[in-house]
């Protein structure tokens, strides 16, 4: 008999490539309310690009939205099939009038419908990356109240991730198999399966489109680049990666040190990206910054210490 496959309680992160810094922070902080916890620079390639981290108050695993801005650097991407699409938030019931209300006074259009019997309030980033609101009943996550926000309203974290498909079976068996996602409930062209538990960030939904042409993988303006799942250790982040290995995923990347967490990343069949990533014990966000001193300071990791004058001087100025 074959061993169970290693349960995955929920989201990690998600991580965008988008324009400008200064739009960036003034959306996620200002208009959205979420905590700064960390200013750093993108990892790969040669170029210096920010990499800015928010979260909720207390930076839970499912509640971190990542960014790259890309805007100086000039690299666009195209948003289209195939690739993750939307970024899902929880929010609490009750809370989407009081939001309406203040992504206006930030100068955010924003509408609301109703998907699979919840609210949602739907709304872009200013680089045009979908986004959307979505009641949650109970979600036992703390929103932050630091930008004005009242307790009450404020976002709890990662609802989950829209991915744009062709067809959606292939995501659902992969989704199933190889990351423990439960039923799928059906509306329209949207298929919906959650990984995890209700309020940890694993709603996955399909939505099946035939008319975009596919998006850019690459980093880029204007899209998502990857939505990371909490495999919580880097055992059973060995066991998922072998399994999908076994299965024929071979698109799947070694070990990778973020110096926050560890991560695995694979590309999955729907086109997305996705991440399996291990806050380990020499990680998580306050390994360089105090709780209270979170995004305060420039972060670099050990291997560009060297040279942070330059790259510093190199990147876009932000007023956080």
């Amino acid at each position: 008999m074959e061993d169970a496959m290693p349960h995955i309680p929920g989201s990690h992160h998600i991580t965008m490539s988008v324009g400008s810094a200064q739009d960036d922070v003034d959306f996620h902080v200002n208009a959205l309310g979420m905590r700064f916890i960390k200013r750093t620079v993108l990892f790969d390639g040669s170029i210096p690009i920010y990499h800015l981290y928010y979260s909720n108050a207390d930076g839970d695993p499912g509640a971190v939205l990542t960014t790259f801005p890309f805007r100086k650097a000039g690299i666009l991407g195209r948003r289209g099939t195939n690739q993750a699409r939307e970024v899902l938030l929880s929010a609490p019931a009750g809370s989407l009038d009081f939001w309406a209300d203040r992504l206006g006074d930030h100068g955010v259009e924003s509408s609301t419908t109703e998907v699979f019997d919840r609210r949602r309030l739907t709304f872009r980033h200013p680089c045009g990356i979908e986004y959307a609101l979505v009641e949650a009943e109970a979600d036992s996550r703390r929103g932050f109240t630091g930008s004005g926000v009242p307790e009450h309203y404020a976002i709890h974290g990662i609802y989950g991730v829209g991915v744009h498909v062709s067809n959606p079976d292939n995501m659902v068996e992969f989704t199933t198999n190889h990351l423990g996602a439960g039923a799928t409930i059906e509306e329209g062209a949207r298929v919906a399966l959650t990984v995890g538990e209700h309020d940890a960030g694993g709603a996955v939904e399909l939505v099946v489109n035939r008319t975009d042409d596919p998006g850019t993988w690459i980093y880029g303006e204007g899209t998502i680049h990857h939505f990371a799942w909490n495999a919580e250790t880097l055992e059973k982040q060995d066991e998922l990666k072998f399994g999908m290995e076994g299965a024929g995923y071979v698109d799947i990347s070694e070990l990778k040190d973020r110096k926050y967490f560890k991560s695995v990343y694979v590309r999955s069949p729907g086109g997305a990206l996705f991440e399996l990533a291990v806050t380990h014990n020499e990680g998580g966000w306050t390994c360089d910054e105090s709780p209270k001193e979170l995004g305060r300071r420039f972060q670099l990791p050990s291997q560009f210490e060297s040279r942070r004058n330059e790259i510093f001087s190199q990147l876009e100025h932000i007023d956080i």
